[in-house]
This record gives structure tokens, C-alpha cells and sequence, in this order.
């Protein structure tokens, strides 16, 4: 025989439960935005934690809602469980714990389909996190029955100033974070991973703090804002996009600390071949000037694993050593750094010194030998998740190694990509309610600019990601280089610079 009084103390326990499963959630989302654990493990891992902690509240509560329906003495209904104001058992306690718990189930819906909801909804109804955890509190304190209990009140204390505590801090560092700010720039995509996503992507004034030589034909430069507002959170592997005087979009990889939120590192090297990017940085970028920026975005994100290999090449270590030093120390990875030369290798003798053992440096002026890739990837880590990033000889030479299920790139130039001929295609925008015929012999991104569109291009060859564009209908034909095509395919987005529809009609959020 079950004991009768089972359901009540399930009822009581999985109550208690949810409560702080909730709080904590908010707590762990504030550490996650203000970057406090950074150096406990690696930002995806405090994502994750933050994410099972709201869903295991989810569950908490529906244990609650089922055992209040199992309990012979309360002997609530499904319509008294889930409509609010339908039971005489004080009715707006209870109707407050029902609002609560849909609106957790809003919450942790809007966290599964982050991806595929416009960021500024997203961010409101997340936002909603905290209301939820009100509302509980209310509701337990008017419906619990150990209310006058010394343990209830003791937790219910600990988790009301948990809370406010969590409040606070998030509106001083919102508020911190959000002082003038110049008009948003607006394209219609959602991004990837942590930085900004394309659709609200800010351009904005920044002054060079600082230029320095790091290594032989590369500049560390660090940008500032004004008053040294803080700026919005990034990842490793993240970019920015330069806005020059010279009227070209250049895209750079931030390489400091994602927890410094009042500037940017990155390094510049002045390439042979610049088109002007550069050379421009090169010779005309001082101290004091002021240049546009908008950014950070982020599709070479760092996914948890327990072991890395890294293989970058040449200026390719610029996203590489944001994320080697946000792992913590306790993790397993290896980095091979290759180069013409030690002297025009940055960061070279910075990271050998901090990571002994780790760092293996190749550069051709030391060295007959050509790098043995294959070696390394065989008999180093072979179930490591390996980033690479650097010329085009290299990542060839990487992806011919590695499973592709392990692999993940960034590369400087876009993919030489087969094609059918391109066919015109009718782009339908569905915010701007206009419908653009794209001839054959004009891409997608150049049509919705001409015809005014709040879109942004930057590199036009498939590789920065800039121009990216949720998709609502049509099936699009990838020919860019920024990620898989399955990956775009399950975001539902498309680059317009280069990419086109395999279908007659495309639907896209803009």
C-alpha cells in the first residue's frame, strides 16, 4: 500500500525544490552575463548549466502540479491545476503559481527556439525570469502549509534576497552597459552564438587606445568607448567589423579577455595583397582617432568538449588565444601554431611561456621539415574537437585529417564552390512587406540594398557573415563559406552575398 500522506510531502518537497531550482537559475543567468566564473570553465559550460537549471525547475513544478492532483485530501483537478481562478482554495495565491508556471514554460521555450526568435522578443520574454520567481514567492507564501515553520522561513528569506540581489545587480550592469548608445543599425537575421546577432547589430564610435607592433607586419590595436561605457559581451572566436575612413568593411577576431567589458583587442597584419583594409590600418591608424564598429558576432563559437586540439596559422591565432585562455586550467588541449617565421608569428613566445608543454611552434624559418599535420592529429588528440584557423593551404589540409564531426574552421577566403547557373528568384520581405525580383546576374544582398532594405554587407564573398538573414520560406542554395550547410539549413538562415534559392520564391526577415 502507497502511504496516503506520499502525495503531500511530494507536493511540499518538489514545491521547495522548484523554488530554488528557479532562483538559482536566475542567479547562474546574471554570473553568465557579467562573466564572473570565467575562469572555472569554459562559457558554453555556465550556457549549459544555466539552461539545465531552468529545465529541471520545469519539472519540478510539473511534479508539484501532479501530486497536488494525486493528493486524496486536496484532491485538486487538471482545470483547478491549470486554469487560474477555477478552484475556491484561495484562489489568487493559487492563480499566481499558475501564471508562474506558464510563464516558466514561455521562458524555457523561448531558450530551446533562441535561434529562430527575433533577438529583442527573446530578450524580453527571458527577461520574464524574473516575474516568474515573484510570483512563486507569492504563491508560496499565502498557499504553503509550513509557512510558520523557522526552515520555511529561513529559505524563503534565502531565496526572496537571492533574488533582489540578482535584480539589482542586473539592472546596475544593464544600466552600465546601455548608456548612450548610438541608433541601431538593422538587418533582419538572427545570429549564432553569443555577441550581437546581425538584426541588431550597433555601429558605433570608438577611440584607439593603443597601437602596438606584436609581431613583424602586425598591430595590436585596442579599442575604448567613450567614457569608457561597458560594451556588449562576447565569446572566443568572435569578430569585429571596422567601418574605415576609406569607405571598406573589414572583419578582425578579437583576441583579449571576453570578462574586459570597457575595450577590444585585436591584431592586424598588414597582408601583400590588401585591397586597401590593411594598408589603410597600417599607415593612417593612431592613437585618439576614432573609427565605426559594429559587433562583435560570433560564428566560430567554442563548444564544450574535455579535449581541444588547435591549429592555427599566422594571423589564424587571433581567435585561437581567446579561446585557450578561457579554458580553465584543468582542461586538455594542445596548440600547433604555424608561420614563415617566428618574428612575424604574434602571441608566439606569450603563449609558449604561459603554457609549457601545450604550445607547439612550427616556424619555416626554423625548420627543413614541413609540418607533419597528419602526425599530430593521429597521435595527439584524435577524439578532440579541433579548431582551426588560418590560409586556405592549411584548412585544407586540416579538413582532409579530421571527421568533419570534430572539425570546425574559419577561414580567410571564401570556398571555390560548383554552382548551377544562377536562376532569378523572387525574394518576398516579409517586415518590409516588398517583393524583390533578383535577376540572374545579381545577388540577392545587392537587389535588397538598392531597393532600400535595412540589410548589411561587409566582405561579399561568402566569409564574414555579416549580411546573414533569417529564412521564413523557400529553400536556399548555400554557396558561401561561413559554416555547414546543414547548420545554416537548421537556423534557417542564408548569406545573400553569395548565396541564392534552389526554389523560385524566397521568404526572408527583412
Amino acid at each position: 500500500m502507497i502511504d496516503p500522506h506520499l502525495w503531500w510531502y511530494v507536493t511540499r518537497a518538489s514545491a521547495i525544490i522548484a523554488w530554488a531550482l528557479m532562483t538559482a537559475s536566475v542567479l547562474w543567468g546574471i554570473l553568465l552575463s557579467t562573466r564572473v566564473l570565467r575562469r572555472i570553465d569554459s562559457p558554453a559550460w555556465l550556457q549549459d548549466l544555466h539552461r539545465y537549471l531552468g529545465g529541471a525547475a520545469l519539472v519540478m513544478v510539473g511534479l508539484h502540479m501532479v501530486s497536488l492532483m494525486l493528493d486524496q485530501w486536496l484532491k485538486f483537478s487538471a482545470v483547478e491545476v491549470l486554469v487560474p481562478f477555477a478552484t475556491d482554495f484561495k484562489p489568487l495565491p493559487v492563480a499566481l503559481g499558475i501564471l508562474a508556471f506558464y510563464l516558466l514554460v514561455a521562458v524555457q521555450g523561448s531558450s530551446l527556439l533562441m535561434q529562430r526568435l527575433p533577438r529583442r522578443f527573446w530578450k524580453i520574454l527571458h527577461y520574464a525570469s524574473y516575474l516568474t520567481v515573484l510570483l512563486v514567492s507569492f504563491h508560496a507564501g499565502f498557499t504553503g502549509t509550513d509557512v510558520g515553520t523557522w526552515w520555511y522561513r529561513a529559505v524563503a528569506i534565502t531565496l526572496i534576497g537571492l533574488t533582489t540581489v540578482a535584480v539589482i545587480v542586473r539592472m546596475v550592469t544593464g544600466t552600465r552597459s546601455g548608456r548612450s548608445r548610438t541608433p541601431v543599425v538593422r538587418s533582419g537575421a538572427t545570429d549564432v552564438s553569443v555577441g550581437e546577432p546581425a538584426h541588431v547589430q550597433e555601429k558605433r564610435s570608438m577611440v584607439v587606445a593603443s597601437v602596438t607592433t606584436v609581431a613583424d607586419g602586425v598591430l595590436g590595436i585596442r579599442l575604448e568607448m567613450h567614457e569608457w561605457e561597458r560594451l556588449p559581451l562576447w565569446q572566443p572566436g568572435a569578430h569585429l567589423t571596422l567601418h574605415l575612413p576609406n569607405g571598406l568593411q573589414r572583419q578582425y577576431s578579437l583576441c583579449g579577455d571576453p570578462a574586459e567589458r570597457n575595450h577590444y583587442d585585436i591584431a592586424v597584419l598588414h597582408t601583400r595583397e590588401s585591397a586597401g583594409g590593411s594598408a589603410w590600418i597600417h599607415k593612417n591608424l593612431l592613437p585618439g582617432m576614432t573609427v565605426e564598429v559594429s559587433g562583435p558576432q560570433n560564428h566560430f563559437a567554442l563548444e564544450p568538449a574535455s579535449e581541444y586540439l588547435f591549429v592555427a596559422g599566422g594571423i589564424g591565432i587571433t581567435p585561437i588565444k581567446a579561446m585557450i585562455e578561457s579554458l580553465p586550467a584543468h582542461r586538455v588541449w594542445r596548440l600547433v601554431y604555424a608561420g614563415r617565421s617566428r618574428s612575424t608569428m604574434a602571441f608566439a613566445d606569450e603563449l609558449v611561456a604561459r603554457y609549457p608543454g601545450r604550445v607547439r611552434i612550427h616556424a619555416g624559418d626554423e625548420s627543413d621539415a614541413a609540418l607533419n599535420l597528419a602526425a599530430i592529429v593521429t597521435h595527439g588528440l584524435p577524439e578532440a574537437e579541433v579548431y582551426a584557423c588560418g590560409p586556405e593551404s592549411l584548412m585544407t589540409a586540416v579538413a582532409a585529417l579530421v571527421p568533419a564531426r570534430h572539425l570546425h574552421l574559419e577561414r580567410f577566403v571564401a570556398l571555390l564552390r560548383v554552382a548551377p547557373a544562377a536562376q532569378p528568384v523572387l525574394v518576398t520581405c516579409r517586415k518590409s512587406r516588398q517583393d524583390v525580383l533578383v535577376p540572374a546576374g545579381q545577388s540577392i544582398l545587392t537587389a535588397l540594398e538598392e531597393r532600400g532594405l535595412p540589410v548589411l554587407g561587409s566582405c561579399r564573398t561568402g566569409v564574414c557573415g555579416t549580411c546573414e538573414l533569417r529564412v521564413l520560406a523557400g529553400t536556399p542554395q548555400h554557396l558561401d563559406s561561413v559554416m555547414d550547410d546543414a547548420e545554416k539549413d537548421r537556423l534557417r538562415i542564408i548569406y545573400p552575398c553569395v548565396s541564392r534559392a534552389s526554389t523560385s520564391t524566397l521568404v526572408l526577415d527583412v
